[in-house]
């Protein structure tokens, strides 16, 4: 195991960034939040890292409490990785505001529609908690068929319990052009191809809280 660095400071910038602050760490949480995660998938979506590193930051990301490792049952019978309840409090906010801080740098090429992006540009940064604060709801997000389940509760992101509200399916470029467009135009293009089943309220509630309306 590598030794844990720490800044030695009692403030709390130096605190997260002795649990965040270590090459990779915060690319395994933006992972995480996409949902339970295997460690081979983190290893092919992580491209460049090492294993014995990844199996350290994953180590380290458990000892801080922010995510939690399941062993699967027969006949799956593998082991998986998912942000913990403490992980869904604490990490989207800083991973939206990173993202955010960082948006006017992405260029809307084929590189940066995938999945995992559709679902960080269209659901992350355009959920607004304050609208949410009296909405509980589980939705699942199908991008380029690949699924993305959470809820909602009370303002805050966390993981999925049954039943689903709302499933919208979508493809990786219209998830990202939604929210990245160039122009209005562009965007409300995108948010037209969206595809919502469920109860009209419920598809209305999900639409405002994360900004996904077209009118």
């Amino acid at each position: 195991m590598l030794a844990q660095k720490t800044y030695n400071q009692n403030c709390p910038v130096a605190k997260t960034l002795d649990v965040l602050g270590e090459r990779w760490t915060l690319l395994i949480l933006r992972e995480l939040i996409g949902g339970p995660r295997r460690y081979i998938d983190l290893r092919t979506e992580l491209s460049g890292i090492a294993s014995n590193l990844l199996a350290d930051r994953l180590r380290g990301l458990e000892q801080a409490g922010l995510v939690d490792r399941t062993e699967l049952p027969p006949p799956i019978a593998r082991t998986v990785y998912a942000l913990s309840p403490l992980g869904w409090r604490k990490v989207p906010p800083v991973l939206k505001a990173i993202a955010t801080f960082g948006l006017d740098q992405v260029e809307l090429a084929d590189s940066a529609c995938t999945p995992l992006n559709g679902f960080l540009a269209g659901i992350l940064l355009g959920f607004e908690a304050d609208r949410a604060a009296d909405l509980s709801a589980s939705y699942r997000i199908e991008i380029d068929g690949r699924p993305f389940e959470f809820a909602v509760n009370r303002g805050q992101l966390q993981a999925a319990e049954a039943p689903v509200a709302v499933t919208v399916s979508a493809t990786a470029q219209d998830m990202t052009a939604a929210r990245l467009g160039e122009t209005a135009a562009q965007r409300k293009s995108a948010l037209q191809r969206l595809k919502f089943v469920g109860d009209d309220d419920a598809v209305h509630a999900m639409r405002q809280v994360f900004q996904l309306s077209a009118a």
